[in-house]
């Protein structure tokens, strides 16, 4: 390893081209950054030609000169990538369930227009891979259903998500019947949030499992689909049913009794958010 103080003092020289100007330069004596070149030229061979009014670098000199200007890059490069300039370059990486993720994913597209030197990496995941994702470092930020007990984890809730029943714009629909009269479309969670909800706004039905299934679909954003050609209804969370383009053809029924689920938002517990992650979670949560 070169001495930083010895490195400058060199490269203080072959830019002013005296002792005595670089001495001034460092505030130092001329004797001091004489000791110094010194120093370097026994670890390093012959670094000047000492003219009676200048000095002219040698050939392992000029090789010297270069490597201080590495140096100089590479800290410039550590600084910028310290400070995380938000708006300058770089990828915010959040992985987080489908529901929230065809919510959030359009936002952020929003957000990277407005800064288009930042990337956006977005996973759509269960909860298990998105702690494992962020416990791993591979995601800076995750966002799951239920708040993990980890602590290498740190985690606040996010959002509340209920759960909707979804209907075709034109249905008539008061109670059971109606419902099992239009019939189920079922997704990969469908049961399990039907279930859940179902027995909260309507006490004492026989669940989902009643209900004859009129689809299956396991890709969130088309969900909604057979929902709008009026083939059944489904149950869903608020957040997937927001981003479904075609509103106009849905309708959600008002039930009297609600089923919400929290989202947490989780990171490593060992380092602060960058700056760069603050600045998009501000912008989508509407701070």
């Amino acid at each position: 390893m070169i001495n930083p103080q010895w490195l400058r003092s060199f490269a203080t020289l072959a830019a002013e081209g005296t002792f005595t100007r670089s001495a001034e330069v460092l505030n130092l004596t001329q004797a001091a950054v004489s000791q110094h070149i010194k120093h370097l030229e026994n670890q390093l061979g012959p670094l000047l030609v000492r003219h009676p009014r200048r000095v002219e670098l040698t050939p392992a000199g000029l090789a010297l000169l270069d490597y201080h200007q590495t140096l100089v890059q590479a800290d410039a490069l550590l600084a910028h990538r310290l400070a995380d300039d938000p708006a300058a370059s770089g990828e915010l990486t959040l992985i987080s369930p489908g529901s929230i993720g065809l919510y959030l994913y359009p936002k952020l597209l929003d957000w990277q227009q407005q800064h288009p030197g930042c990337h956006i990496h977005y996973r759509f995941a269960p909860d298990t891979e998105v702690l494992l994702a962020v416990l791993d470092n591979r995601f800076e930020l995750g966002l799951v259903t239920q708040k993990p007990d980890s602590p290498q984890i740190a985690a606040r809730l996010f959002a509340e998500e209920p759960l909707e029943l979804v209907l075709p714009k034109a249905a008539k629909v008061s109670g059971w019947e109606g419902l099992k009269a239009l019939g189920f479309i079922d997704h990969p969670d469908g049961q399990a949030m039907a279930t859940r909800l179902l027995a909260r706004a309507f006490p004492g039905s026989p669940g989902p499992a009643a209900l004859p299934c009129h689809g299956f679909i396991n890709q969130i954003s088309l969900i909604l689909e057979p929902v709008a050609r009026g083939l059944g209804f489904t149950v869903l969370p608020r957040f997937a049913r927001q981003a479904f383009p075609r509103q106009a053809h849905i309708q959600v029924m008002p039930l009297s009794a609600q089923v919400t689920d929290k989202l947490w938002l989780i990171h490593r517990a060992q380092w602060p958010l960058s700056q760069r992650a603050q600045q998009v979670l501000a912008a989508i949560e509407g701070k």
